[in-house]
């Protein structure tokens, strides 16, 4: 008796969207294809601005300045500004959305803003190349913010030089301890610096053909994202059903 009294007690907890992955190793890889695709469309076609890495920007503008060229200077300044506002923006949907409802994941709230935003790119002529790099530049800036974790591991889908150290530091404790969770961690980095490299080359071939509707490669790459974090989602609430 007193079991079953203890058992009628136990309350399963809701399963909501907090506990969807989001930092599979499926997500990471199109993500990764959709950053070096936006960084190859804004450097070979918006006038060789870095939208993603903003490193490159930062040391354009300090360069520009250094030499009195304002106007130049304006050009690598606004896209950084922009980064920055993606980061935050991030960082407000996450505070304001999380414990919100049931239908959509935060995170796919900003993937939806994220891959209109790019949709919108393709419709600006090169006369506003500052503006279609800086709404590029705050689309990375979520990215970047939002995507911080693939297996646990941190990792970034639109920059390689962390990915790069990271991974070189995974193989040379492999090489030590001949530990799988080492290898696999390895694995995982240079996973996405390879998929991050696929995107680039992806986008200097669309650039080629289709210029200005390049992008939208990009915005096909994140609804695949959407999508996939929408059955990942529903798949771990029915497990939790049956659990």
């Amino acid at each position: 008796m007193e079991t079953k009294k203890l058992s009628r007690r136990v309350v399963r907890a809701p399963v909501t969207f907090h506990r969807q992955v989001s930092d599979t190793i499926r997500l990471g890889i199109l993500l990764a294809l959709s950053g070096g695709l936006m960084d190859a469309y804004s450097y070979l076609y918006r006038g060789e601005v870095f939208a993603n890495a903003q490193t490159g920007n930062i040391l354009l503008l300090s360069v520009n300045l250094s030499q009195g060229r304002w106007g130049e200077a304006v050009e690598y300044l606004v896209p950084v500004l922009a980064f920055a506002t993606g980061i935050l923006l991030a960082f407000l949907i996450r505070q304001n959305f999380r414990e919100r409802g049931e239908k959509l994941h935060w995170r796919q709230l900003g993937v939806l803003g994220e891959l209109v935003l790019l949709a919108l790119v393709a419709f600006l002529p090169n006369r506003l190349d500052l503006l279609a790099n800086s709404m590029i530049s705050l689309a990375c800036g979520f990215q970047v913010e939002a995507f911080r974790k693939i297996h646990g591991n941190s990792i970034a889908t639109t920059m390689c030089i962390g990915n790069l150290r990271a991974g070189l530091h995974a193989a040379a404790e492999f090489a030590v301890s001949k530990k799988r969770a080492d290898r696999n961690r390895a694995i995982t980095y240079f996973t996405v610096i390879l998929a991050f490299a696929m995107g680039a080359v992806v986008g200097n071939l669309a650039v080629q053909r289709w210029q200005n509707w390049a992008i939208l490669g990009s915005s096909i790459l994140l609804l695949a994202c959407f999508g996939l974090m929408f059955f990942r989602a529903r798949e771990e609430e029915e497990e939790g059903r049956r659990q």
